[in-house]
């Protein structure tokens, strides 16, 4: 996965097609941005198997398209080599959180650091709550609370 010399980054929560695509989405232009996204391997999956393949949520696409980003993520399930390929899996939720540490105990000696992305938040909203079964305004909270984790995690780990 991550090439020596290089920084990685696994975005997960439940299914791979609303919140983690949205923060993978939002770091990859983050730093695109500030000329640093050839030093990332930047990636998002899932703990579920339910969407493998499919394409974001249409409300998220939409959401990110209002706001400048493109992504041709698609789904997919974490696995065990992430644990061992990535420096850091950060989750929404602690669901997601107590799934991730159930898996990461199957493999011998993982390297992975793995911590609720909120935990970076400035407002201290360290759950990023599901917004599948939501609104419009949902998946905008979503967006913002990535936004303000992203920036955080990018400069703590410049």
């Amino acid at each position: 996965m991550a090439e020596s010399g290089s920084k990685s980054v696994l975005f997960v929560c439940l299914g791979n097609i609303c919140r983690s695509p949205i923060a993978e989405a939002v770091f990859r232009k983050m730093a695109t941005d500030a000329g640093v996204v050839d030093k990332w391997v930047i990636d998002s999956g899932a703990t579920s198997d339910w969407n493998i393949g499919s394409s974001p949520d249409a409300r998220g696409l939409a959401c990110l398209r209002k706001n400048g980003i493109e992504t041709s993520h698609r789904a997919r399930q974490v696995t065990n080599d992430d644990f061992m390929g990535f420096e850091y899996i950060l989750c929404m939720d602690n669901s997601n959180m107590t799934e991730l540490e159930r898996r990461a105990k199957q493999v011998k000696n993982y390297q992975a650091k793995i911590e609720l992305l909120g935990s970076y938040d400035p407002e201290k909203q360290r759950i990023i709550k599901d917004p599948y079964y939501g609104s419009d305004e949902d998946f905008e909270k979503v967006y913002q609370q990535c936004l303000r984790c992203c920036k955080a995690f990018l400069e703590n780990n410049s």
